[in-house]
């Protein structure tokens, strides 16, 4: 291992390089971070490791270990490094305010700031990202990204003891999303934010945040969320937000959850939405058909041609696609078909929601309303417009804003699965879990001849199809005829 004079020296080089800090604040940070590694000392080095800032905190997290100041555990760990690197940041106000500055100029070079920033400072785990499996796959849909996701470290046993131990009567911050995570030290069970920053976005008169996530699994993957913790709704309040958001923010896209179990996301507590700069698959689908919306003629309909069920509306005032949104969202609130096997409510249980996308194109917003069912059956008992039985050896978690638009996000577990899938194919003598047999069966009977120089296409290929099942699955209108007629039966519903 090297030297902690050298770590230390290397950390604020590599800050300083980043602009994280300046020449100035050098000794500053070398004695902030002495401290915190309880060292009372320091051998002057121009020893320069080739190492990036995520290596250096992991050494210099062993090097605390060693020490005996944290015991190695996943949270103590992270608490320390993000303890460092805080060292380097300004007071939030100072972020915000350079962020306005730069928004002055362009709003493109506000948030390309805070996307570097937040990197730079390892708040974006650009090391445990980097992990990642991604590569797109064609589909009759156009091209969806298919990422398994190795990013978040597993926690070792230790670590889930102790949380099972700790008596959790901690309430503070109230959720991970909440605006007092900024800044907070963390504990066992709950993320260190030490080096974590929040930019004001203040949206329709409330006080909402931008932050970009740790894990991004797309281009400048943010999330906005509200002040106030409160559960997730969509109303028409939702719409305004959204695009209120992108006339500030005109280059990226914004959109939420469902507010309804089973088909929102995984965090249903904290009113929040997710947004970024990327384009999607389904920001890139072809519209099926128009439509006229009677009450709003100006306004362009469509329905996209997509495996879940979008409506796409655009318009260049934002007013007349927020109230043309929540005329279509209350009528689907109501609306059942039972030809189609859609019911709006069981007993006083509503089941219809919207999860609803806003971007700004040639001038013009745009509003994509994806209608969504969380209904269950016997034969479907995780839900009827969910991933069906056939498919959970993929993908068995809820579809959430971001497998919408066409980003599959899969457990860490296909890695090792799909390697030993290859080497099956290829006539080696490997386990493969039960779970992953017919499909390997298919993918046999549909390809003859598979080498190692098309294996990985072809297992690629069929994961791609596998998600595109997926998102049929999630339709509530099916993709064929009669799904179509169910579809177009809505529309004559909401026009009357």
């Amino acid at each position: 291992m090297a030297s902690l004079s050298a770590l230390i020296h290397t950390l604020v080089t590599k800050a300083t390089e980043k602009d994280l800090i300046t020449n100035r604040d050098r000794f500053y940070a070398r004695n902030q971070i002495l401290g915190l590694l309880q060292e009372a000392s320091y051998q002057e080095t121009d020893e320069l490791l080739s190492m990036d800032i995520p290596d250096v905190l992991e050494e210099l997290a062993d090097v605390a270990q060693e020490k005996g100041m944290i015991e190695g555990l996943l949270d103590e760990r992270e608490q320390l490094t993000a303890k460092i690197m805080d060292v380097f940041l300004s007071k939030p106000s100072a972020i915000n305010d350079t962020f306005y500055q730069k928004y002055e100029i362009a709003p493109e070079q506000a948030t390309a700031y805070f996307y570097q920033l937040s990197k730079d400072s390892n708040y974006i785990q650009t090391k445990r990202i980097a992990n990642n499996i991604h590569f797109k796959s064609a589909s009759d849909y156009g091209d969806l990204d298919i990422t398994i996701n190795l990013s978040k470290p597993e926690k070792d046993p230790e670590q889930i003891r102790r949380e099972k131990e700790m008596v959790q009567n901690v309430a503070y911050p109230q959720c991970l999303l909440c605006a007092e995570n900024e800044g907070y030290v963390g504990r066992i069970g709950h993320p260190a934010r030490s080096n974590h920053r929040i930019i004001e976005v203040p949206l329709e008169g409330e006080e909402w945040f931008l932050q970009y996530s740790p894990y991004v699994y797309y281009n400048e993957h943010s999330i906005v969320f509200a002040r106030e913790h409160r559960p997730m709704k969509i109303n028409r309040d939702s719409f305004a937000r959204l695009t209120a958001f992108i006339e500030k923010f005109p280059h990226y896209f914004i959109g939420s959850n469902a507010d309804l179990p089973i088909v929102g996301g995984s965090i249903l507590s904290h009113d929040h939405y997710q947004g970024g700069n990327y384009t999607f698959a389904m920001t890139n689908a072809e519209d099926e058909f128009s439509f006229q919306v009677d009450a709003y003629p100006e306004i362009e309909a469509a329905v996209v041609k997509w495996p879940l069920s979008v409506i796409r509306l655009r318009h260049a005032d934002r007013q007349q696609l927020i109230n043309a949104s929540d005329d279509i969202l209350q009528k689907w609130r109501e609306y059942s078909d039972p030809e189609a096997n859609i019911y709006a409510f069981s007993d006083n249980t509503p089941h219809n929601t919207i999860t609803p996308i806003a971007r700004k194109r040639d001038g013009m917003f745009e509003i994509d309303l994806v209608l969504r069912n969380n209904r269950t059956s016997e034969e479907h008992p995780m839900g009827i417009f969910h991933p069906h039985a056939d498919v959970h050896h993929i993908k068995k978690e809820n579809i959430g804003l971001i497998e919408v638009m066409g980003l599959a996000v899969l457990p860490p577990r296909l890695k090792q699965e799909l390697a030993a899938i290859k080497r099956y194919l290829l006539g080696e003598e490997v386990n493969v879990a039960d779970y992953h047999q017919n499909w390997v069966q298919s993918i046999q009977e549909e390809h003859k001849a598979i080498t190692t120089a098309n294996v990985d296409q072809i297992v690629e290929d069929a994961l791609g199809a596998k998600f595109a099942r997926v998102l049929e699955d999630a339709g509530v209108y099916k993709t064929d005829q009669a799904g179509r007629e169910a579809f177009r039966r809505f529309l004559a519903f909401f026009n009357q």
